[in-house]
């Protein structure tokens, strides 16, 4: 229709006088020119939106689409929010390996700066948990890291922190997401680089910093001596990101030998060896687990472009012929039950120690916490609120361990999200106490089945793509929240229904669903805060021969269904 494309003119029109980087508006121009209204409609039927912890999109050009114009309309929003609450603002901003992360980096910091707030920019790439670290190590207002986690190499994403180092929770989220909405094109202010340096608004972070957390890491092993020359093989990838430096300078100090995937190495925002860059996928470890049979590594690990995700893989024989790669839940099972046996033989604490996990993380990691004198708590999906937990402690307790079964784990309180790096030192730790005493980390893991129960969990999703995929995702919850105790899904019996939506839960009021069953399985279904689709999380517990011969058939039944 002509007014759509009026409009889209129009929008487009907005865009380039706002827009000063070439290369999108050179994607805008040309699709103008070309009267191309599909690519059009694409690119500025919507706006990129400023959720509760930032925005994530493909790059180029197009308000639906992150590029300088909109990282810059955002930090104004940010810089709004903080200079009418915050009292003389200092902001430490971080990026990774992914293409255009420098430039939106130095982007988001010219206009804090223009905006008299004080700004700490990495001069490299740094990992999300360094970020997180040197917010609260410098006595940070807030922080910005530059960043699509693990996602393909068309995305990049800007998350927001605050004084706390965890991503930003209410009331800050909710104030920053009205000022960015507020925001106009003509009131986003700039300054250039030599101006903001010179006045002192812009610097760069010192490397007492990275020393800093390095230390910090270092000083959190509970058997240093037994790591320090440990005579043991690490093999590792950090997937073209920002893992590479900091996880191989501490192995290095510890004396470990480390092997490294050398086609992985170096930072590359095209990720040109894997289909996603994610330690969660075997293809993108593939590389890894064939430099650990040629090197007979004792341990592999593998860091996703931000560093705060972490895959682990381990020997399943003695002569280190084969290697299975754990998944989220079993890492995070192992890493638990290291960290509180630990705790109770060194007796440091008499305080009790918390483990938080995400709801949707193996109820196995509460069984062993519970079994160790531990208070584990669940939350919702989300490192934040782990870190919520974190700042929020009593004096009775102390914080031990954070995991979500999308292999994010924490092992020290100075970060406040998810730590591969120091997570990745934990682990080498845990591997060379086993190996000590002539124990492998599958032979653990089994013992842990032995004792609490064998546990299982299974998550798929569907997609819901366009604008009608939002009215489909509505309905689809509606109609689930319609099932009761007593309702029959895919031939099992409800037994009790959770929603976290109504009152009472605990939780704060969420899109989530829990479904318990009589025959003992339980279902979390709930909308991605990221993604156009809808997760549904299946956890199984029983005896271990027929939950393994069974769980595809199982698996099934529930996706027909659902």
């Amino acid at each position: 229709m002509e007014c759509d494309h009026a409009f889209l003119t129009e929008k487009a029109n907005e865009y380039l006088a706002s827009e000063h980087t070439e290369a999108f508006r050179s994607e805008v121009r040309e699709s103008l020119e070309r009267k191309d209204w599909k690519d059009l409609n694409d690119r500025f039927s919507t706006s990129l939106s400023f959720g509760t912890a930032g925005m994530r999109g493909v790059i180029g050009g197009g308000t639906n689409r992150i590029n300088t114009f909109m990282v810059e309309k955002v930090t104004q929003g940010l810089s709004d929010y903080l200079t009418r609450n915050e009292k003389d603002p200092l902001v430490v901003i971080a990026y990774d390996s992914r293409h255009y992360s420098k430039d939106f980096a130095l982007d988001a910091a010219l206009v804090l700066a223009a905006n008299q707030v004080s700004v700490r920019l990495f001069d490299t790439l740094h990992p999300v948990p360094l970020l997180s670290f040197a917010i609260r190590y410098l006595q940070a207002t807030a922080g910005i890291v530059v960043t699509a986690s693990h996602n393909p190499k068309i995305y990049n994403g800007y998350k927001v922190y605050y004084r706390d180092g965890g991503q930003v929770t209410p009331p800050h989220d909710i104030g920053i997401t009205s000022c960015v909405l507020a925001v106009r094109s003509e009131n986003i202010k700039r300054i250039r680089e030599a101006d903001a340096r010179r006045s002192g608004l812009l610097s760069s972070v010192d490397p007492s910093v990275d020393e800093a957390y390095y230390h910090m890491v270092l000083s959190s092993l509970r058997r240093p001596a037994l790591v320090q020359g440990s005579p043991i093989t690490v093999a590792y990838t950090p997937l073209h990101g920002t893992g590479n430096v900091p996880v191989r300078h501490m192995l290095s100090l510890l004396g470990i030998k480390t092997v490294v995937v050398k086609e992985q190495e170096e930072p590359d925002g095209d990720f040109p060896t894997v289909t996603l860059p994610n330690p969660e996928s075997s293809q993108a470890m593939e590389r890894v687990i064939a430099l650990a049979k040629e090197t007979k590594a004792d341990i592999v690990l593998g860091t996703d472009p931000d560093a705060d995700r972490l895959g682990i893989g381990i020997p399943v024989d003695k002569e280190k012929t084969e290697y299975r790669l754990l998944t989220g839940n079993q890492i995070g099972a192992l890493l638990c039950d290291y960290l509180i046996e630990t705790a109770k033989e060194q007796h440091k604490e008499s305080r009790t120690p918390l483990v938080g996990k995400s709801l949707v993380t193996t109820d196995l990691i509460r069984r062993i916490t519970e079994e160790g004198g531990g208070l584990c708590k669940d939350v919702l999906t989300g490192f934040k609120y782990i870190a919520e937990q974190i700042e929020h402690l009593d004096a009775e307790h102390y914080f031990l361990f954070g995991c979500e079964e999308s292999y994010g784990f924490l092992t020290v309180p100075a970060v406040r999200d998810k730590d591969a790096v120091s997570s990745a030192i934990a682990a080498v730790e845990m591997m060379c106490w086993y190996a000590n005493h002539g124990v492998s980390l599958i032979d653990r893991l089994n013992a842990l089945y032995e004792k609490y129960g064998y546990f299982t969990e299974v998550v798929f999703s569907r997609d819901y793509p366009g604008v009608e995929g939002k009215a489909k995702m509505t309905q689809v919850m509606a109609d689930a929240r319609t099932l009761k105790s007593g309702s029959l899904v895919a031939g099992r019996t409800v037994s009790a229904v959770e929603d976290l939506l109504g009152d009472g839960t605990g939780f704060p009021k969420s899109d989530v669903l829990i479904l318990r069953f009589e025959s003992g399985e339980k279902l979390v279904v709930r909308p991605s805060g990221t993604e156009p689709k809808i997760k549904y999380y299946l956890f199984l517990q029983g005896k271990r021969s027929v939950l393994e011969r069974k769980v595809a058939s199982i698996k099934a039944e529930f996706e027909k269904v659902l």
